[in-house]
Formats: structure tokens, sequence, C-alpha cells
């Protein structure tokens, strides 16, 4: 039966491979940013231009820019990993609606927290976007296990917990130029599409997952 909420109104499955457009526009972006400066002031999302110059389209462009190989190679080994099974198990529509609606948001949310805090930052990379994704993976499949150092088995709920402790802890008693606070935000932002769009509530899952 289909939702009578127009919020949940599912799409037709299908699987496009979107997770692999979408590495390929990343890198796409990188390599024409070394060619093109200017890509280099209107694609990162920025406080100044946002607030001064109007350039609201940054919040959907930041996340398609990133400032090193090893930045695009480490946040595109993410999205292929995660990305292609949250895909294969929502659909591609429904992954698309997910990584551009979550992308988006993690952007307005920190450039509410820039904003409010009175920083001039310059947000690039598709980080916010994967950390929803692992945080859609962890909630899809909340018994799989990762082994770090190939060997210390950590379940996908309690990775999300790590990260979120270790980010929070970056953002408060670490100096660095990454942004914390946008991955928390993609946490976020995940927790809220599946308890608004799919009317899923994630603890709910990881607690029947652990306690059956």
């Amino acid at each position: 039966m289909k939702s009578k909420n127009p919020l949940r109104m599912p799409f037709k499955y299908s699987y496009k491979r979107v997770t692999l457009y979408l590495i390929l526009i990343n890198v796409l972006v990188f390599f024409l940013s070394l060619n093109i400066p200017k890509l280099g002031i209107y694609f990162p999302l920025n406080t100044v231009a946002v607030l001064y110059y109007k350039m609201y389209w940054q919040f959907g462009t930041y996340m398609f820019m990133h400032g090193s190989l090893s930045h695009l190679f480490f946040n595109m080994l993410g999205l292929l990993i995660f990305g292609t099974q949250v895909e294969r198990t929502i659909g591609s529509k429904e992954f698309l609606l997910f990584y551009m609606l979550t992308g988006i948001l993690s952007g307005v949310f920190s450039y509410g927290y820039y904003y409010f805090t009175g920083q001039n930052a310059s947000l690039i990379g598709a980080s916010g976007v994967v950390y929803s994704i692992l945080f859609a993976y962890a909630v899809l499949y909340p018994r799989s296990t990762f082994f770090v150092l190939c060997i210390i088995p950590i379940p996908a709920p309690i990775l999300v917990l790590i990260y979120t402790i270790i980010e929070l802890g970056s953002q408060f008693f670490t100096v660095s130029n990454v942004a914390h606070f946008t991955h928390l935000f993609g946490f976020l932002t995940a927790w809220l599409y599946f308890v608004i769009r799919m009317g899923i509530h994630p603890i709910k899952i990881w607690k029947n997952a652990y306690t059956r």
C-alpha cells in the first residue's frame, strides 16, 4: 500500500548505477578545477559569497569540489564502498534524492553554524554526504561488522557512534581546516531523512538488531 503522506511517496525501484555516475562527476569537476581557476570561486560554499553575493547555488556545488587528489580519492572510495550497497537497497532514484538532499542540508546547517559563530569559511568536498551514506548503511545493514586494522570487529551502528565522538572531539579540541561539524551534519541529515522521508527510526532499528 502506498503512503498517503506526500513526503513518503515511494519511487518505483530501479538500479541504474547512479553511484558510479556521481563518482565520475566528482572526478570530472576535480580535474576541471585544475584548469579552470574560477571554479574555485563559484563552486565552494563560502559564507561571504552566499551572504553578500547571493551565490545560493553553492549549497549544491560545494560537495562536488575537492581540494586535493587524496581528498577526492578517500571520499570517492567511501562513496563506492557504501554508496553502491545503499543504492542497491533503496533504488537509484531514492539514493540520488538522498545524496543531493543530505548534501545540500549538510551545507545549509554548516553555513548556519559558520554564520552564527562569525566565521568566514569556504566549504568543499563530499565528506558530509559520505558520512550520510555511512549512516544509511548502518541503518540498512545494522548487523554488518567492520574489522578495524583487520582485527577488531566493530558493528556498523557502533562505528557511527565512534565517528560521532571522534568528530566532536576533533571539532572542539583540535585545530585544523577539516569541517568536522559538516561530517556530523551528514549524520544528522541522514537521520532526519530516514525519519521524515522513510518513516524509519534508526535507534529502533539498531536496538531491535541486537536485542532479538
